[in-house]
């Protein structure tokens, strides 16, 4: 759940910086006030830390196992 989470924001963040890039235009800032709000900050941050705690996803197993798979491996 909290990755999926850390990964929305990071989508957030990503559209943010696609809408800079194209159109000059921060979306955050635009929907909270400007880039110096309190609201915008937070955001900036929560985005922040998401892209952090995703560094973690580099290190983790890559293969998604089902829960059920586990029990059937030594019953083939």
């Amino acid at each position: 759940m909290f990755d999926k989470i850390v990964l929305a924001l990071i989508v957030i963040g990503a559209l943010n910086w696609g809408s800079i890039g194209l159109f000059q235009y921060d979306l955050v800032a635009g929907l909270f006030g400007g880039q110096s709000a309190f609201i915008s900050r937070i955001v900036y941050t929560l985005i922040a830390l998401a892209g952090v705690w995703a560094i973690s996803f580099f290190f983790r197993d890559s293969q998604v196992q089902h829960p059920s798979a586990k029990e059937h491996r030594g019953h083939i």
